[in-house]
Parts: C-alpha cells; structure tokens; sequence
C-alpha cells in the first residue's frame, strides 16, 4: 500500500503516518507517553514491508506502549459492542490491557449466544480481529 494513502479518519480530517509518529513521540518526549491506542478500523494490525504491523507497529514503534488494532475488515455493528465492552473493562484500573480486551471479548460471544446482541456475532470473525500488540499491562 501507499504510505500517502494510510490515514486515521477523524470528524472532520485525517491523521496521516507521519502526523501520528509525530503526536506520539511529542507525547514521549513530554514524559506522557500514550498508554494505549485503540484503532477499531479496519486492518489497523496488518501492513507491509514499511510498517509491519501497520498502523498499530507505527504507533508501538513511535513510542506508544501499547496498541489495540484489527487484523482484518471489521463489522461496524459488533466492533461498536466490542469497544464498548472494552472500555467498561479498561474503567477498572485492576484489569490490565489484556485482560480487558479478554473479558470484552468472551462477553459479546456471551451474549451472541445468549441473543443479548446480533446471534451472528457469535462467530470468530466478529469479535477476534482485535489483538493487542506491546505492554499487556
């Protein structure tokens, strides 16, 4: 892929690779260093010869301590639950960054199987594209 063609859509812009190694290592160099990013896009963990695990190993590589990223085209539907699990989890300054993407993780199979959400999201590929990559932490 281009490098000029990956981007972070925002509201009302885009965040290019450049532009993201430059707001993470700024945060580095101030001593706040980004404890996790989360890019729910899609195919956020997958890259190329440059960047290896795309958007994510830019991140990790630029100073962020850890990323939460997508390995394939993510379902807007089932990542919108799946994020919002995560975040209740990542409330609970006891859980770690694993363990809160785990527990958000088995609590939309959970509720797949249960009918609490959409019963296709009980299949691995709604909510296993999500992986965590540097300090688990």
């Amino acid at each position: 892929s281009n490098v000029e063609d990956t981007f972070i859509l925002t509201w009302d812009d885009r965040i290019n690779v450049e532009e993201l190694r430059s707001m993470i290592q700024s945060g580095v160099q101030q001593t706040r260093p980004v404890e996790l990013l989360v890019l729910s896009a899609c195919r956020t963990a997958t890259g190329d010869e440059r960047a290896t695990l795309g958007l994510a190993g830019v991140a990790v590589r630029a100073g962020a301590r850890s990323t939460i990223a997508s390995l394939w085209y993510v379902s807007d539907e089932a990542t919108a639950v799946l994020m919002k699990n995560l975040y209740e989890q990542l409330i609970d300054p006891k859980i770690t960054k694993a363990e809160a993407l785990r527990r958000a993780q088995r609590k939309i199979l959970r509720d797949a199987q249960a009918r609490e959400v959409n019963s296709e999201f009980e299949h691995p590929y709604f909510w296993s594209t999500f992986v965590l990559i540097g300090n688990w932490l």
